[in-house]
């Protein structure tokens, strides 16, 4: 259990990329930090292992709250917590399939090796290697979805086109629905989000 969040935790050292040598990379994560997910990515990597299993064992949502007991102790975390700890956006759009469509067609051309536009249903080799980066990060740390990194799908591209378009999103409501989403009964997403939950449980414990 607990090995299974570790490999879906992905922590961002923003003061260590951003003074790194190299343009594409210092333009991508200033990309992400303007997007307001600096918060999140880039929270203290302490990881509490014995109170994360105990989280994610007990763990439900109840009027859009999640609930859990770590210890003995009830734990609630609502969305409005879950925003103002990671310090995340409260507008913008709340759903994927709202992406621009044009944001989309310009972020295929502007992250790919060749100039022309990527294929969406192909692989991050087509990328920039900065955004080849970025498309890991968006899968494990935001998205939390199974599966091949190396394949772009629509749902992790829309994210990076988010990102890298500069356009606004809710994040707290993407963010905090996801992690709705590990605890719905015959549930398809994978538990994660590690580093950020046991930031969460330092602080309400």
């Amino acid at each position: 259990m607990a090995s299974s969040l570790y490999s879906n935790a992905q922590h961002v050292d923003f003061d260590s990329v951003l003074a790194m040598d190299d343009p594409g990379m210092v333009s991508m994560f200033e990309a992400l930090v303007a997007s307001g997910l600096k918060g999140f990515l880039g929270c203290p990597a302490v990881v509490y292992e014995d109170a994360l299993v105990d989280f994610f064992e007990n763990a439900s949502v109840r009027n859009g709250v999640v609930f859990s007991t770590v210890g003995g102790q009830i734990v609630k975390i609502s969305e409005k917590l879950f925003a103002e700890s990671f310090e995340l956006p409260v507008e913008g759009l709340e759903e994927l399939s709202e992406m621009p469509k044009d944001a989309i067609f310009d972020a295929r051309s502007l992250v790919s090796m060749t100039g022309e536009q990527i294929n969406l249903s192909g692989r991050k080799n087509q990328m920039k290697m900065p955004y080849r980066l970025l498309c890991d990060i968006v899968a494990k740390a935001i998205s939390v979805k199974a599966g091949s990194f190396n394949a772009i799908t629509v749902e992790k591209f829309s994210l990076m086109t988010a990102v890298v378009c500069g356009v606004k999103m809710n994040w707290a409501k993407y963010l905090f629905g996801i992690l709705k989403k590990m605890f719905a009964v015959k549930t398809k997403q994978a538990k994660g989000f590690a580093i950020q939950i046991s930031l969460l449980l330092a602080t309400v414990s």
